[in-house]
């Protein structure tokens, strides 16, 4: 049954800020574009239907950085609530928790998390040192803004370490270069990841073990979804990388596998949903996000990031999960709008009060 709420989908409008994605030297010139805004183009239409099995209007705004142009066609729409689909703006990643903050100073209530969750988990120091206050393990890193930076003798990481940027998201900079067992390797990548993306480089110490996915909805933890290496090479790391998200036939992509739910014992489950859950509240989290967990040989677990603003497209992982739970795509999109809608419902009574 539908009902007459108007929903806007909004999303960033896809651009490209950068000459390449995958963490390293491009062999081709056709890698010229983010391929995770690409794939959510294909998806938009499959969205918008599967929310109008609810809701009366269903509309969709392309986010760019025009301000402007979006506080007036989103003042003119009147939704009761938007769909918040947007990780950047313009390609800046650290523009997802502004335009929320638009949406904030609008009174329009929409899904996903607020401005201070968004920006605080962008930025990868920032989640891991709240995830620490909590008491909630996370691989020991420190921040790297020049390599002249790096001194041997003070380096008190221990090797293997993996190599990130900062504030990216969506596995951009992270390919099989990424993990390295040297100083000297450790160098070479990072001049190459700040050459190429002009952005502070996070350096953590490599978590050996299996890795989980864990997506949350509401306040519940989804089927647990375990990424299976097995079919890898010898010698390559087993990480996900850009590749393995988005770009098809190659290495990571074939095999870096998904399995959900996850073979995996009691204690085992019980250990990562209460971890996923805790990481969730110490970050604020709200309506739905992903934590990714790497799990050792001794039951002890890393967080190794919490998405608040997850990939919820037909094929990903959130909504595999959401499948093994029981729910269909459409379904998993209205309840995800009821989380803002009902929020939009309790404001509208408080301020009635």
């Amino acid at each position: 049954m539908k009902t007459e709420a108007k929903i806007i989908v909004c999303y960033n409008a896809p651009v490209s800020v950068y000459s390449l994605y995958s963490g390293k030297e491009n062999k081709s010139t056709d890698e010229i574009e983010d391929l995770s805004e690409k794939v959510f183009l294909q998806e938009i239409d499959i969205i918008t239907s599967s929310l109008k099995n609810y809701f009366s209007e269903v509309e969709v705004l392309p986010i760019d950085r025009n301000i402007n142009s979006t506080y007036a066609l989103l003042n003119n729409a009147s939704p009761d609530a938007v769909f918040n689909f947007v990780e950047s703006v313009e390609g800046i990643a650290s523009f997802e928790s502004f335009h929320a903050g638009i949406y904030e100073l609008m009174g329009i209530s929409y899904t996903g998390n607020k401005p201070q969750t968004l920006a605080n988990c962008l930025n990868k120091a920032f989640a891991k040192n709240i995830l620490k206050a909590f008491g909630i393990n996370t691989p020991s890193y420190m921040i790297c803004k020049n390599v002249t930076e790096l001194n041997k003798e003070n380096f008190n990481l221990r090797f293997p370490v993996i190599t990130k940027l900062l504030k990216e998201d969506a596995s951009i900079g992270i390919s099989e270069n990424s993990v390295v067992k040297s100083f000297e390797e450790l160098t070479k990548q990072i001049e190459f990841l700040i050459k190429n993306f002009h952005q502070e480089v996070i350096i953590e110490e490599y978590i050996e073990g299996r890795e989980f996915n864990v997506a949350v909805l509401g306040d519940k933890a989804l089927p647990i979804s375990e990424i299976k290496f097995d079919g890898l090479p010898d010698g390559l790391p087993k990480i996900v990388t850009y590749e393995g998200k988005w770009i098809a036939d190659t290495i990571y992509y074939n095999n870096t596998v998904p399995s959900c739910p996850a073979k995996i014992t009691n204690k085992q489950k019980k250990i990562l949903e209460e971890t996923a859950l805790k990481s969730f509240h110490a970050l604020e989290c709200r309506d739905y996000a992903r934590v990714d967990i790497r799990l050792t040989t001794d039951n002890i677990p890393y967080v190794i990031e919490v998405n608040p603003n997850p990939d919820i497209s037909t094929d990903s992982g959130f909504s595999r999960a959401a499948k093994a739970a029981g729910l269909t795509y459409p379904e998993l999109l209205f309840n995800i709008a009821q989380f803002a809608l009902k929020r939009g419902e309790n404001d509208s009574q408080n301020k009635a009060v």
